[in-house]
């Protein structure tokens, strides 16, 4: 048996605020839920981008808890690929640029001649922008 797709995935900010702000305005996700101070979610396609405070999911869930989601998390910056095809990635570049988040790379994978953009969020966390031929997609 083989899951169908990813649903859900999941960095760790340490400024929900200033993610909030980055992943709303500058990527123009929708946020779809919120809890101050724990986490915020954000719809892409059909996939759900979730940001959480990795202070707040360490902690186990109190005995009364109305979801009892086990903790989780992570220290240090992870990384995220968006889908996007070659003139997307062209004005996704130059959107970034006139927002003044730098382009770390920019190159063609030598084994799909497929491109890809790198840069950070301002939690450091690494994304990508990439043509889904990456993957034979």
């Amino acid at each position: 048996m083989t899951p169908s797709a990813i649903l859900e995935s999941a960095l760790y900010v340490d400024d929900l605020d200033a993610a909030e702000t980055f992943y709303a305005e500058i990527m123009g996700l929708e946020r779809i839920a919120k809890v101050e101070g724990r986490h915020v979610f954000f719809r892409c396609g059909s996939g759900v981008l979730l940001l959480f405070n990795p202070e707040a999911t360490v902690q186990p869930p109190s005995p009364d808890a109305r979801l009892p989601v086990p903790p989780h998390g992570t220290s240090g910056a992870g990384h995220l690929c968006f889908a996007g095809t070659g003139d997307e990635i062209e004005r996704w570049k130059a959107h970034l640029k006139e927002n003044g988040i730098a382009i770390e790379a920019d190159f063609r994978w030598p084994s799909s001649d497929a491109r890809s953009i790198y840069f950070r969020d301002p939690a450091g966390n690494s994304l990508e922008i990439a043509e889904p031929r990456i993957w034979g997609l």
